[in-house]
């Protein structure tokens, strides 16, 4: 052992672009070493408050239940809570290929930190990303579950360094995409027992929160930089618990969460995203007319009550049968299943524009009497109604 008199730090260039790393940040792709435009110190600084600026640019995802219903904004942190055994792998690839910022020339990157993952998982992301070109804009690190624990610690920061130069040196729009943050968590308590310290719940160190904002809290905007840092955290909920302290802290610190559903993966729907308890507390930001379509705020809202209310008559039709139910409920019930089978479920390789999804969301509405539109304005109703009704008489 020897002191070095600083923290880890990472050489950063442009060349990173296109390159796959370890977690201690060294190129595992089989390439030349980079030659460093800087070095920079990973541990880094939260961003200042007073230098933020607000976040309000929407970033199409190409997936409709984010896009149309829980909308990523650029600057945002927003966190995806998946279950053991769910394919939360394949949306977080389906994201860094299809994600972008509309309306701007400004070039967009994709900083990708895998955390603990299993060499299979490995070796999916990047040949994915090989496959779909998606790697030319992208920064991989890879670290397997086979590396040191400490490693594990360093990859996220690694690749938030990393997120940081192109952002805000070479005025990039960066997704960073992280994946799976509950093995950051576990590592951190595996580093923390080891250093005899006073664990907290469920045995993670006490400053699990403050740890965890240490790294969140280094995405945004910033004033006089036209780049941004868009963070996309996805962890899996041990036993699927939305109260265990790794999802409790990070809905926390982040601003919203979208939640993966089990019932919904078992009807064979992709990506199985339950919108009803997903929540994106910028949407209203980054949407509306000059950023995605003035119909977009009326129709997510009436999206959700109609799916909301669906689900209620699917419930009541399970206790008392079909035929207690109205026929307006039955109508919902009728929505509840067509919106699961056509607005959620699209696959891992549907790329759909913002246009696409409100038409979609537009065409299920028909499957309602135009009496129960409560949540759209009058005009907007009157401006798309018979415009979006499906041609087709039996659709």
């Amino acid at each position: 052992m020897r002191f070095t008199g600083h923290g880890v730090e990472l050489p950063v260039s442009e060349g990173m672009l296109g390159r796959v790393f370890n977690g201690m940040g060294e190129p595992i792709d089989g390439g030349a070493k980079l030659i460093p435009e800087a070095v920079r110190d990973i541990n880094g600084t939260p961003m200042n408050p007073s230098a933020r600026k607000y976040p309000s640019e929407f970033i199409q995802t190409g997936v409709s239940s984010i896009d149309g219903l829980n909308t990523l904004v650029r600057g945002q942190k927003l966190p995806i809570f998946s279950g053991s055994g769910l394919p939360h792998a394949n949306l977080a690839a389906q994201i860094a290929r299809q994600a972008k910022v509309r309306g701007t020339d400004d070039k967009f990157a994709v900083v990708f930190a895998a955390i603990g993952i299993t060499f299979e998982e490995a070796d999916f992301f990047i040949s994915d990303f090989n496959k779909t070109g998606a790697i030319d804009r992208t920064v991989l690190f890879i670290n397997l579950a086979s590396d040191a624990a400490v490693e594990r610690i360093s990859t996220p920061r690694m690749a938030l360094t990393a997120a940081e130069y192109l952002a805000f040196d070479k005025g990039m729009h960066v997704l960073v995409i992280m994946t799976d943050i509950t093995n950051y968590a576990e590592a951190l308590r595996e580093v923390s027992a080891a250093r005899k310290e006073v664990p907290g719940r469920r045995g993670y160190p006490g400053y699990l929160y403050t740890d965890l904002a240490t790294m969140y809290e280094r995405a945004g905007r910033r004033e006089g930089s036209n780049g941004s840092i868009t963070m996309i955290p996805i962890l899996t909920m041990p036993e699927d618990d939305k109260t265990h302290p790794i999802p409790d802290l990070t809905g926390y610190i982040t601003e919203g969460q979208i939640i993966l559903s089990r019932e919904i993966y078992r009807k064979g729907y992709l990506p199985p995203v339950d919108v009803l308890p997903s929540l994106s507390r910028l949407k209203d930001k980054g949407i509306g007319a000059g950023r995605t379509r003035d119909d977009h705020s009326g129709t997510m809202n009436q999206l959700f009550s109609a799916y909301a209310r669906g689900k209620e008559a699917k419930e009541l039709m399970v206790v008392l049968g079909e035929a207690a139910l109205t026929p307006i409920e039955r109508l919902y019930a009728k929505f509840s299943d067509a919106f699961e089978a056509e607005y959620i479920n699209q696959g891992f390789y549907e790329d759909r524009t913002i246009e696409e999804t409100l038409d979609l969301g537009w065409r299920l509405l028909h499957i309602l009497p135009k009496s129960e539109m409560k949540r759209i304005k009058p005009a907007i109703l009157e401006k798309y109604w018979d415009k979006t009704a499906p041609t087709d008489e039996n659709e």
